[in-house]
């Protein structure tokens, strides 16, 4: 220092800079509120939007720019932004297209967040949301209006499991000039790959499969234009989304195990699938990978994996009772939302209350198979079965 300072000002200000040529595999945690600059011109220079310079932190530090590159990398996109969450990731989608006036198309088989979100957007900000048959297809066309904004794709839908035609929904949707965004969380971005089917913007809840340990909160954007990417940086400036900089770090420290662990997700789901399908308790098993889920020659065409979540209907003569004391009898599973953890999970869904046309007669329970010995998971199974007829 130029002059001497008191012992609390060098608790703040300090001379020392760690030697350069230090080397690591992990990425450096880089905490910051404020980003200092060497001089009021490069302080006026820099521009927060093109990332090619550090601002503030809610816009980024090396940590979050890592992270966001990656994951562009692993859906074969050019732009991505972070959110604190897979839900603020898709609001944040909504308010970077949508205004009032607007319409927005939804698929009835959405992630129930982002279906009170719609409602949200049409009782409060006058932007109308209307739920489409997610196996509609090319007919997409007919839901179509003149103020059709955007139009939102869950492949597969996170609770009933049916595989929509994601390029047929596109195709139509490019001919009207309306943009389509999709929740790909469930193939963690590495099963579909929605920009090549032609999908417009890709949405991941990172709390799952990329962070993998039911631990982290965090969502992402990416998009392959970058006038796209431009008004979702706006919507993500205005809205103030940062995240940590520890938990983007917790995410790029699981990226390089996540096919591993997606590979091994969906193996031990395909042998669970496949035994429940001899049960007599179950009437369906909705996996996207077995020939009679709906959907299931768009998954076929479209994908390359299935990961670990899928869901199964119980036969009629069960009652609620009966499948949630069945839910309560489990030891390994336990009973939670979310998924792509290691711990496997079990919910109950009352599917009439969350869709009008629903018209399965069974109870519907969904199942996120972790990494446990799939025989241990059965065996888990069996023991709740029995408990059905008690």
């Amino acid at each position: 220092m130029t002059q001497k300072a008191s012992p609390q000002t060098k608790l703040i200000h300090s001379d020392y800079q760690a030697p350069d040529g230090f080397a690591a595999f992990p990425m450096a945690i880089h905490h910051a509120s404020s980003v200092l600059f060497e001089n009021v011109a490069a302080m006026r220079a820099r521009n927060w939007q093109d990332k090619s310079a550090y601002t503030y932190g809610l816009h980024g530090t090396p940590t979050t720019f890592t992270l966001e590159a990656r994951l562009a990398e692993v859906e074969g996109g050019q732009y991505c932004v972070l959110a604190p969450s897979g839900l603020a990731a898709i609001a944040m989608v909504d308010f970077a297209f949508l205004k009032t006036g607007d319409d927005v198309l939804i698929p009835d088989n959405v992630y129930g967040p982002n279906r009170e979100l719609g409602s949200w957007l049409k009782q409060s900000f006058g932007i109308t949301a209307r739920f489409y048959d997610p196996l509609i297809g090319e007919r997409i066309a007919e839901c179509i209006l003149p103020n059709t904004r955007l139009i939102w794709i869950e492949a597969p839908g996170s609770i009933s499991m049916e595989v929509p035609d994601v390029p047929a929904i596109c195709k139509v949707a490019r001919e009207k000039n309306v943009l389509t965004a999709i929740d790909n969380t469930w193939s963690a971005g590495i099963a579909f790959k929605a920009f090549d089917h032609g999908v417009d913007i890709s949405v991941q809840a990172l709390t799952k499969y990329q962070s993998g340990s039911s631990d982290v909160l965090m969502g992402a954007v990416i998009t392959r234009e970058k006038k796209l990417s431009q008004k979702i940086d706006i919507a993500h400036m205005r809205l103030g989304l940062g995240v940590g900089a520890d938990d983007a770090y917790l995410v790029l420290r699981s990226l390089p195990t996540l096919r591993l662990r997606f590979d091994a997700h969906d193996k031990a789901a395909r042998v669970l699938a496949n035994w429940l399908k001899t049960r007599p308790e179950i009437s369906k098993v909705l996996h996207p990978a077995l020939p009679d889920c709906p959907g299931h020659g768009h998954w076929k065409r479209d994908f390359i994996g299935a990961g670990g979540l899928f869901s199964v209907l119980f036969d009629s003569r069960f009652s609620e009772e009966q499948t949630d004391r069945f839910v309560d009898s489990l030891k390994l599973f336990k009973i939670g939302y979310s998924w792509g953890g290691v711990n496997s999970l079990c919910v109950p869904y009352r599917m009439r209350g969350m869709r009008q046309d629903w018209n399965e007669a069974g109870q519907l329970v969904r199942l996120n198979i972790g990494l446990e010995d799939p025989m241990d998971l059965i065996a888990d199974l069996e023991q709740a079965f029995d408990t059905l007829s008690i």
